[in-house]
C-alpha cells in the first residue's frame, strides 16, 4: 500500500519542483504550517530525488496515485469571469456542435479533450488582455488556473452529450409526426439527464471516493491538467512533449482522414484480392462502413485507433477485449456461413432491417394511423430480418449484460457491502482511505439529500413530461419501472467502467423487455431509452466527473453546480438546434441514405428499433420465433462468470490457475464477441500492438518513462487528431453544407473502397 506522501507528490520529477501551493506557502506569512484545521502537510507536497523510483505499477488503480498529484491550493479562486464567461459559451458552442455531429453522416462527436484545449487557449488568452489592477483584479485574479480549467471543461463536456431524449423527440417528429411543446420538450430532455445525476451522487461512496474506483479513461485528463497548470522543471519538459506531440499528430492525421483513407485500413490480403472475393471482403476488409470485420487490417489513424484506448485501459482489459474479438472472428464468420438465423441470402453486416428478398423492410405498411400493430398488414408484407451478424451482435451485448451483474455480485460484494450496509451510502462524509478524496475534506460536501431531492424532483417532471395531448408517450407506473431497473443496472454499469475503463452497451436489452412490458406500442418502446437506457449511462458520466472533480480537487458544491449548468445549457440548444435542422432538411433525414452533408442514420436506429421490438416483439423475440434467443442470451449470460469465480476459490491462493481466473472478464469478452459488425474495422490490430507496448513493455520495463509520459502522450495525440478532425469537419467533410471530395486516386480509389477490399460499383 503506498503511504500518504508518495500519493501527495506529483507524478515523479529529476528535480525538486516549485509549484502553485508549495511557493505559495513559502511566501505568504499569513499561512499556519502548524494549523491542525487544515492539516497541510508542506513536505508532502515538495518532490525531492528520494520519490523518485522505478517501481512497476503492479495494480491498476495505483495509477490515480502514481500519475496524479493529490496537491491543492485551497487558495485558488474557481468561481471567475473567466469560469462564468468561457463555461457558458464552450457549453453553448459543443452542445450545438454535438447536435450538428448527431445528424452528420460521419461518426463523430465533441471530445473532452477538445473541450480542455480549447478553453485552455481561451483562458490563457483571457488572463493575457484582461486588465488586472485595481478593482479590475476581480476580473483577472491571476493566472488561469486548473480549478477554473477544470469546471469549465466539466460545464462544456456535459453539455457535449447530445440526451437520447434529444433523439427520440426528432424521432417522434420525422417518423410518427408527433410534435411536443417546446417547453415540454426542454424539461423532457433536462429531466432525463438529471434522474441519472440524481443517482450518481447516491452512488459517490461506491464509485467516486475510493481508490479502486480510478475511472482509466480519465488519467490522461487529469495528467494533462496537472501539467499544464502545475509548475517546476518536470512540467515544463511535459508540457513541451505535450504540445510536440499535439502538433506532430495533428499535421500527420489529415493525411489518412482526406487524401490518403487507405491509411486507415491496411490489409495486404486486401490489396492482393482487389476486390475479387466477397469472403475476403467479409473478414479482412475494415475500411468503409459496413464492409468487413478486419481481421489483420491495421491502421495508422489515430482517431480510429483512440477508439480502443491503448494507452489508457489496463493491460487486463485490453487482453479480455481482445479475446472476445478472436472469438468473434470466428464466431461472426462460422454463423453467417452456415445461414445461422436465416441471414445467408443479405447483406454481411447492416443494422437495417430486411424482407424476405433481400430488400429493405416496408416499416410504415406494418403500422395503423395511431402508430399500433397493423396485423393484417402484416401478414401481407411479412416479418423484418436482421442480417446474422447484427443478431448475433445483439446477442453478445444481452450475454455481456447478464455476466456483468453477477461479475459484480461475485467479485464485488465486499464493496458493495460496505457501501450499502446499513445505509451507510445516505451519508456524505465517509472514512476512505483514499489520498484524493482526503485532501478533498477540507471542502464542504454536498449533502446526499439534495442528490436524493434532485431524483425526485427529475422524475416527477419525467412523468409529467411522458404525458403529451391527452395520452400518455409512456406510463408514469412505466416510468418508474425501468428508471429503477436502469438504477440497479447503473450499479453494475459504474463499478466495471471505474475499474476497467470498459463501457456496457443496454440498449438491446432495454428494448426486448420493453417490447414485452409494452407489446404492440412502438412510440412507448422508444420512450423507454430515456429512463431503461438512458438513466443508467448519465449516471455513469456524471459519476466520470464528480471524479474528476476529485482528483483536481474542484469543491464539490461547485462541481455540482457545473453539472447542473452545463446540463441546462446542453438541454436548450440540443432542442432548438435539432428543430432548426429537421425543418430544413426532413426528406433527407428521413432518407436511408441520406446524402454527404445529412444523415438521419442515428435517429432511424431508434426507429427501427421501436419497430422491430415494439410493434413486432411478440412475433420476433418470444420462445419458438426467429430472434427468441437474442433476448434469452441475458440469462444465459448470467452462468458466465460462474466458472472462473469458482475455480479461483477452489484454486490455491498464488497457484496459476488462480491468477487466471481472476484475470478473466467475461462481460468484456462477451461484449467483444458482437463488436465488430458496425462501422470500420481497421484499427484494432494497431490498438493490440501499441497497448502492448504501453500497458505491457512501458509500464513493466520503462516504469518511469510509463508515469511520467504514458498517459500524457495519450492526451496529446486526442487532442491533436480531435482539432484536425473538427477542423476538417466543416472545411471538406460537410458540415458547414458543403463536402469536397478529394480527387481519386490509388491511395482514394473511385471504385473500391479505400482499403481496395470491396468493390462500390
Amino acid at each position: 500500500m503506498l503511504t500518504h506522501r508518495t500519493a501527495a507528490v506529483a507524478a515523479e520529477s529529476d528535480l525538486p519542483r516549485t509549484d502553485s501551493f508549495s511557493s505559495s506557502v513559502e511566501k505568504d506569512p499569513k499561512v499556519d504550517l502548524h494549523d491542525e484545521k487544515e492539516k497541510v502537510d508542506v513536505e508532502s507536497l515538495v518532490v525531492t530525488v528520494e520519490d523518485v523510483d522505478d517501481t512497476i505499477i503492479k495494480k491498476d488503480e495505483e495509477v490515480a496515485v502514481e500519475v496524479i498529484s493529490a496537491e491543492d491550493d485551497p487558495d485558488l479562486p474557481v468561481f471567475t469571469l473567466r469560469t462564468v464567461f468561457l463555461g457558458i459559451g464552450l457549453s453553448a458552442f459543443t452542445s450545438v456542435l454535438a447536435t450538428i455531429y448527431t445528424f452528420k453522416p460521419q461518426n463523430a462527436s465533441v471530445s473532452q479533450l477538445f473541450c480542455l484545449i480549447i478553453a485552455y487557449v481561451l483562458g490563457t488568452a483571457m488572463h493575457s488582455v484582461l486588465p488586472s489592477k485595481g478593482i479590475f483584479r476581480y476580473l483577472n485574479p491571476g493566472p488561469f488556473n486548473i480549478k477554473e480549467h477544470t469546471v469549465i471543461v466539466i460545464m462544456a463536456s456535459t453539455a457535449s452529450n447530445v440526451a437520447v431524449a434529444m433523439e427520440c423527440i426528432a424521432a417522434l417528429d420525422l417518423f410518427y409526426n408527433i410534435k411536443l411543446n417546446p417547453a415540454l420538450a426542454i424539461f423532457q430532455i433536462f429531466a432525463s439527464q438529471m434522474i441519472g445525476y440524481g443517482i450518481a451522487g447516491l452512488l459517490r461512496s461506491l464509485l467516486v471516493y475510493p481508490t479502486y474506483a480510478f475511472y482509466p479513461s480519465y488519467i490522461s485528463v487529469v495528467n494533462l491538467l496537472q501539467s499544464l497548470h502545475f509548475g517546476g522543471v518536470l512540467n515544463h519538459k511535459r508540457r513541451r512533449f505535450f504540445w510536440i506531440v499535439f502538433a506532430g499528430i495533428f499535421f500527420w492525421e489529415w493525411i489518412p482522414q482526406y487524401p490518403f483513407p487507405l491509411l486507415t485500413a491496411i490489409s495486404i490480403i486486401c490489396l492482393a484480392d482487389n476486390g475479387r472475393h466477397k469472403f475476403v471482403r467479409n473478414l479482412f476488409g475494415a475500411g468503409s462502413s459496413n464492409e468487413g470485420i478486419g481481421l489483420f487490417s491495421f491502421s495508422t489513424s489515430w482517431t480510429l485507433i483512440t477508439q480502443g484506448y491503448p494507452l489508457v485501459w489496463p493491460l487486463r482489459t485490453q487482453i479480455n477485449s481482445y479475446l472476445g474479438m478472436v472469438l468473434g472472428y470466428i464466431v461472426l464468420t462460422a454463423c453467417y456461413y452456415t445461414n445461422v438465423f436465416n441471414g445467408r441470402d443479405i447483406l454481411w453486416m447492416s443494422t437495417a432491417l430486411f424482407n424476405d428478398e433481400g430488400g429493405s423492410y416496408n416499416q410504415t405498411a406494418i403500422l395503423t394511423p395511431q402508430n399500433t400493430l397493423n396485423s393484417s398488414a402484416l401478414t401481407t408484407v411479412g416479418l423484418p430480418r436482421y442480417t446474422t451478424t447484427y443478431a448475433i451482435s445483439q446477442m453478445c451485448y444481452n450475454f455481456s449484460l447478464g455476466a456483468a451483474i453477477v461479475h459484480v455480485l461475485l467479485w464485488h460484494w465486499p464493496e458493495l457491502r460496505r457501501a450499502f450496509g446499513s445505509a451507510r451510502f445516505l451519508k456524505s462524509d465517509q472514512d476512505i482511505d483514499d489520498p484524493h478524496y482526503q485532501a478533498m475534506k477540507k471542502y464542504k460536501e454536498v449533502p446526499q439529500w439534495w442528490y436524493l431531492l434532485l431524483f425526485l424532483i427529475a422524475l416527477a417532471v419525467g412523468i409529467g413530461c411522458s404525458y403529451n395531448k391527452g395520452e400518455w408517450l409512456l406510463p408514469a407506473w412505466s416510468v418508474i419501472l425501468f428508471t429503477f431497473i436502469s438504477g440497479c443496472i447503473a450499479v453494475c454499469l459504474g463499478f466495471i467502467s471505474a475499474t476497467t475503463g470498459f463501457s456496457l452497451q443496454i440498449k438491446h436489452a432495454m428494448h426486448i423487455l420493453s417490447a414485452f412490458v409494452h407489446p404492440g406500442q412502438p412510440v412507448a418502446v422508444m420512450y423507454v431509452n430515456l429512463y431503461g437506457n438512458t438513466t443508467a449511462y448519465q449516471t455513469m458520466y456524471m459519476l466520470q466527473d464528480l471524479k474528476l472533480g476529485q482528483y483536481t480537487k474542484i469543491p464539490p458544491r461547485l462541481t455540482f453546480a457545473a453539472q447542473m449548468a452545463g446540463s441546462i445549457i446542453g438541454s436548450i440548444f440540443n432542442y432548438t438546434m435539432m428543430k432548426s435542422i429537421i425543418d430544413a432538411n426532413r426528406e433527407v433525414l428521413v432518407d436511408p441514405v441520406g446524402t454527404r452533408v445529412w444523415s438521419g442514420w442515428v435517429i432511424q436506429g431508434y426507429n427501427s428499433s421501436s419497430v422491430a421490438m415494439g410493434a413486432l416483439g411478440k412475433e420476433l423475440f418470444t420462445y419458438g420465433k426467429p430472434y427468441y434467443l437474442v433476448g434469452f442470451a441475458f440469462f444465459i449470460g448470467l452462468s458466465f462468470p460462474f466458472p472462473f469465480w469458482i475455480a479461483y476459490k477452489l484454486a490455491k491462493k498464488d497457484s496459476w490457475i488462480a491468477r487466471y481466473a481472476e484475470f478473466v472478464n467475461t462481460p468484456i469478452m462477451a461484449l467483444y464477441m458482437g463488436y465488430l459488425p458496425y462501422s470500420v474495422n481497421g484499427q484494432w490490430w494497431s490498438c493490440f500492438v501499441i497497448g502492448m507496448a504501453s500497458q505491457w513493455w512501458a509500464r513493466t520495463r520503462r516504469p518511469r518513462w510509463f508515469k511520467k509520459y504514458n498517459y500524457l502522450l495519450s492526451a496529446a495525440l486526442d487532442g491533436g487528431s480531435q482539432v484536425i478532425l473538427f477542423i476538417l469537419s466543416f472545411a471538406v467533410f460537410g458540415a458547414s453544407g458543403n463536402a469536397v471530395d478529394f480527387p481519386y486516386w490509388w491511395g482514394n480509389p473511385e471504385n473500391l473502397s479505400v482499403d481496395r477490399c470491396a468493390l462500390t460499383d
